[in-house]
């Protein structure tokens, strides 16, 4: 992973209508989650078959957006995948200059949002079996702040920082082996003016 791009700016709108397919944002979340996996693997996480699995990691590859990455077992004919950056930045400055983009940045935008809610609502119907230390861990809060756009900015590079630090950690850990108590965290932040 030494040289990968931090975040990945998208900018065009056919990379955006193609990682806006439901299938292929779970398969790029599932490899993001994963780090490395075949299409085999992330065909069981999403419970679609292996074939129409491979097609979309072929389209999300073709796009730069994965890549392949070195065999993880000696089973030549396997196919290993992983995402050619750490993440993905999606900026509404880039989508705004055009109807068509707009309309194609708020359907991948609302996409997104309900597959970040599906992951929290399945937390809350499994919370019971995550155990009291998870769950005294997980938070779930709702500030509402009164703040410039200049200020709102700052905060979310601020938020940002402090993400990284803690996912530099993460990284560490696991190239260490140290995973003892480890499991993926899923933060979402949603920062947004809004008016009564």
């Amino acid at each position: 992973m030494t040289g990968k791009e931090r975040d990945r700016r998208i900018t065009d709108l056919g990379t955006l209508k193609a990682l806006a397919h439901p299938l292929r944002m779970k398969l790029y979340r599932g490899l993001s989650i994963a780090r490395v996996a075949t299409a085999s693997q992330l065909a069981e996480q999403v419970d679609e078959a292996v074939s129409l699995v491979s097609y979309h990691l072929r389209k999300l590859a073709e796009l730069g957006l994965i890549e392949e990455a070195e065999p993880q077992s000696a089973d030549g004919r396997e196919r290993w995948w992983q995402p050619a950056s750490d993440g993905l930045s999606i900026r509404d400055e880039d989508f705004r200059d055009a109807p068509e983009k707009a309309a194609a940045h708020t359907a991948a935008s609302r996409l997104f949002f309900e597959q970040r809610a599906d992951m929290y609502r399945r937390f809350l119907d499994e919370r019971t079996h995550w155990g009291e230390a998870w769950n005294t861990a997980a938070e779930s809060s709702e500030s509402n702040l009164r703040l410039t756009p200049a200020e709102l900015t700052d905060l979310n590079r601020e938020l940002l920082a402090l993400i990284r630090r803690y996912e530099e950690r993460g990284r560490a850990a696991d190239a260490t082996g140290d995973t003892e108590g480890r499991e993926n965290v899923s933060l979402h932040t949603y920062a947004f003016p809004f008016r009564i």
